[in-house]
């Protein structure tokens, strides 16, 4: 019996799946006007960039945490990296994600809370600036390398100018130090350093220090105003930006000459080591002795070339040569004149030969005639004349003039 009562009971409840009842919550978070639009201050933890482009975080205070994400499409307005630790304000929506029945903030928009409110002033007027071409390197002069006159614009007490002093002063301590006492912190700090940086520019130092020890970024806060920036940038004057530790980096340091991480290093940058420059102008008054005695050396071997040159090339030398070798081109000239003369005269001969073999003389010498016809050709075939014509015989002494009477083949013809 009680067997069935549990099946009647079960029978007259209504049972939901895990889906469902996650819908209705989620649907009941999208109802609420406070969670649709909120803003949750904590600080973030475990937050891991995925490849996807989304940001994946936990936000949490002393009593409780949430789970929290950035979707790669709201992080356009995101003007700092997220990382562990930091306080920040995070807008967005809460809701629930139904798959894990989990709820979590969906960020649209990402500030950092206090300092990091300043860091954000910071960002925005460094790219400002960067865009203004401010930090540019082609404006960026050139640190002497050789100094008498250092500026320095800092505190009149604390630690950075005792540094820069004694540097400065224990590695040339010729150098002149002119010390503007400039407020670097708090009301009024960025104002006194731009006067600083003026009244030794219209001095005419030849590098300027600007800067001061160590801090938070709130004490630093002077060296990120526009004003200081401005001011030394259109300084005619290298200026070497030394603000706080290697850690902290200012607008200052964007915009000077040179960026010193310390005061210190920036003593060592502007002032050139006296005992150094000793040393190197010894070095270099050695090292010019020695090309000096190498160059005398190099020409009195070039002097002595010349001399032995001289000697054998003096008027009465070249005379010399020259008659000799006149003599032999002379005799070479001969020589080939009469090798030239006599293949002429073996050439001549040759054709006299062969002038004599071709002569008609030679052969009416001998006996034999030409014979011609009235129009003047020579006649060598009997079909050459008829009957009655006219012949001109010519022999060795003279001429006959003949009648044709009849002509007769020969038994033989001679070619």
């Amino acid at each position: 019996m009680a067997f069935w009562r549990r099946w009647l009971k079960k029978k007259r409840m209504q049972v939901y799946s895990v889906g469902q009842v996650n819908a209705y919550i989620h649907g009941m978070f999208e109802q609420n006007v406070l969670l649709s639009s909120i803003y949750i201050k904590g600080e973030l933890s475990n937050v891991k960039y995925h490849t996807s482009g989304h940001i994946y975080f936990t936000l949490k205070d002393r009593n409780g945490a949430m789970a929290g994400v950035m979707f790669a499409g709201n992080r356009g307005g995101l003007s700092f990296r997220m990382q562990e630790g930091q306080s920040v304000i995070v807008g967005g929506s809460v809701s629930v994600y139904e798959r894990d029945g989990k709820y979590q903030i969906y960020a649209r928009e990402i500030t950092l809370d206090g300092a990091g409110a300043l860091y954000e002033r910071y960002e925005q007027l460094r790219k400002e600036l960067e865009e203004m071409g401010m930090f540019a390197k082609e404006y960026k002069q050139p640190i002497p390398e050789y100094i008498g006159t250092l500026g320095v614009v800092t505190a009149r007490t604390g630690a950075a100018v005792q540094d820069i002093i004694h540097i400065a002063k224990r590695r040339n301590p010729y150098i002149q130090i002119i010390v503007y006492p400039a407020k670097v912190q708090g009301d009024g700090a960025a104002e006194s350093i731009v006067n600083g940086i003026r009244a030794l520019e219209d001095i005419g130092v030849d590098t300027m220090i600007v800067g001061r020890g160590g801090g938070s970024i709130e004490d630093l806060w002077a060296f990120n105003e526009e004003i200081v920036a401005r001011a030394i940038f259109e300084c005619s004057i290298p200026i070497i930006s030394a603000v706080g530790h290697e850690t902290d980096t200012t607008i200052a340091d964007w915009v000077a000459d040179l960026r010193a991480p310390t005061p210190s290093a920036a003593a060592e940058l502007a002032v050139f080591e006296y005992a150094k420059y000793v040393e190197r102008s010894l070095d270099y008054h050695n090292s010019l002795n020695h090309l000096i005695r190498q160059e005398i050396h190099l020409y009195r071997e070039i002097c002595e070339r010349c001399r032995m040159r001289l000697k054998h090339l003096s008027p009465q030398v070249q005379i010399k040569e020259k008659r000799v070798r006149a003599i032999n081109l002379e005799e070479k000239l001969t020589e080939a004149m009469n090798q030239k003369i006599w293949r002429m005269r073996h050439i001549l001969d040759v054709y006299i030969e062969k002038m004599n073999g071709l002569s008609p003389l030679l052969k009416l010498n001998q006996g034999y005639s030409l014979i011609e016809g009235e129009d003047g050709r020579t006649v060598t075939d009997i079909h050459q004349v008829e009957k009655g014509d006219r012949l001109r015989m010519h022999v060795k002494n003279g001429s006959i003039e003949a009648e044709v009477l009849s002509t007769k083949g020969a038994e033989r013809t001679w070619n």
